[in-house]
């Protein structure tokens, strides 16, 4: 075992070693000195999450306020993590609005920056800097990596990609200035290796093959420091390094299965390539690992890309997202969008099923200390608005947010405010972002 500082000399982040590979830890209470102790007894952490084309407001949005309110249809998915979870009505994202058409891209681009983005396919695109990236500049010095930009759907940020507005407004949420989009990463197997065996963007593809050819698994290379380390710990800490290492391989297993499935006569392209569901699930796992393992505290996931039009034939629905979601009222399209988005509800709570499983550094559960927004480019995908918007914020921020609740806002205020109350629970001192001034009292 051994600790490793990092590119700014701080030696905090434990590791397992053997053979060349590195395995980043949890934190152990039992292990940290009293510096330590101090700076990560409650780490707190920001999760942004992207679904494409709007919702179903009608059965989205409870009936009630408050704590006695009833999970409507698409967020019944949500029961066994309600009391995590705040359902919040009111906001506007109206920066988002678009120049003429292109919703779709401009609510994606302006998803996180609460930004007017500047209407152009070519190369002078002009947003803002998003929330996640405020936090990530804040907490960067605390974790391996500053934040990790995740998603399902790839594609490049150039070109028109919605009625004269940028690819890259369509296909990322995270900015780190006004004029640099981060495009995300949506291979498991590479967010795997940024995670465990770190991230070299120049190995040629053999070098990549001779190193599967010849690894082991990782656990193997580090049995010998595991037993070390259990050595060393409490009862309660060695019960979370065997939680983890149990996780860390069976999320490997799955990634190789996928890596290594048979080999087929090629087909014309498929409309839509992959199993989604697989693929979400996967990138759920390793989402909570990143948070697991204090690799991060900031990450972003895209469901999906701006105006998505993914068939869903796995939910029996056919027909693209997309168009379905342009429903003139007609009430099979309300049938759809509403299997539809109660599936990209259920993948939410699968996440924080996922999270609050595991247990932080204060003995409270993942959720507890982080806070995750989810939400959409606009409200309705018939409408093409930005008020009202479908938001949730999971998470308890440490104790300084009362979760359970359906909280309604009057007057449109701007979901930067939102954004200002998470920057600020992640000790980011600003009273200004975006468009708005002025946190929210959640």
């Amino acid at each position: 075992m051994f600790s490793r500082p990092n590119r700014r000399g701080m030696g905090r982040r434990l590791f397992l070693g053997g053979a060349g590979v590195a395995l980043g830890l949890p934190l152990f209470e039992s292990l940290l000195g009293g510096q330590a102790k101090a700076q990560d007894a409650q780490p707190r952490r920001i999760l942004a999450y992207y679904i494409p084309c709007g919702i179903h407001m009608p059965a989205w949005r409870p009936s009630t306020e408050g704590t006695s309110y009833t999970l409507p249809p698409i967020l019944a998915p949500l029961a066994n993590v309600k009391s995590k979870v705040n359902v919040i009505s009111g906001l506007a994202n109206f920066p988002a609005r678009p120049d003429g058409p292109g919703d779709h891209a401009s609510g994606t681009g302006a998803f996180l920056t609460v930004a007017h983005p500047y209407k152009t396919a070519g190369a002078d695109i002009q947003n803002g800097i998003s929330m996640d990236q405020v936090a990530a500049n804040h907490l960067k010095d605390l974790t391996r990596i500053p934040s990790m930009q995740l998603g399902i759907d790839g594609g490049n940020g150039v070109g028109d990609c919605d009625s004269g507005y940028s690819c890259a407004y369509a296909r990322n949420i995270s900015w780190s200035s006004a004029t640099q989009p981060l495009p995300k990463v949506t291979s498991p197997g590479v967010v795997f290796d940024q995670l465990f065996q770190g991230f070299d963007p120049q190995t040629t593809a053999e070098e990549k093959a001779r190193r599967l050819a010849y690894r082991k698994n990782i656990l193997d290379y580090v049995q010998d420091d595991t037993k070390t380390l259990q050595s060393k710990l409490g009862s309660a800490d060695r019960v979370k390094l065997d939680q983890y290492l149990t996780a860390v391989h069976d999320l490997q297993g799955q990634i190789d299965k996928l890596a290594t499935g048979p080999s087929c006569d090629p087909i014309d392209k498929p409309a839509d390539p992959g199993d989604i569901v697989a693929h979400a699930t996967i990138m759920n796992e390793l989402m909570t690992l990143a948070f697991q393992c204090d690799a991060t505290r900031v990450i972003t996931f895209m469901l999906a890309n701006a105006g998505s039009n993914r068939s869903y034939e796995f939910l029996g629905v056919s027909g693209g997202h997309h168009e379905i979601s342009h429903h003139q009222s007609i009430q099979a399209n309300f049938d759809r969008l509403l299997t539809i988005d109660t599936w990209e509800g259920q993948m939410f709570a699968e996440l924080l099923a996922r999270l609050d499983a595991v247990t932080d550094i204060d003995c409270n559960t993942l959720p507890d200390n982080s806070l995750a927004f989810f939400s959409s480019e606009i409200t309705d995908g018939n409408a093409h608005n930005h008020d009202d918007m479908p938001i949730l914020l999971a998470g308890r921020g440490g104790g300084d947010i009362t979760s359970g609740r359906h909280v309604v806002f009057p007057g449109d205020p701007s979901v930067a405010k939102l954004f200002l109350t998470m920057l600020q629970n992640v000790g980011v001192a600003t009273e200004d972002f975006g468009d708005a001034s002025g946190a929210l009292t959640i």
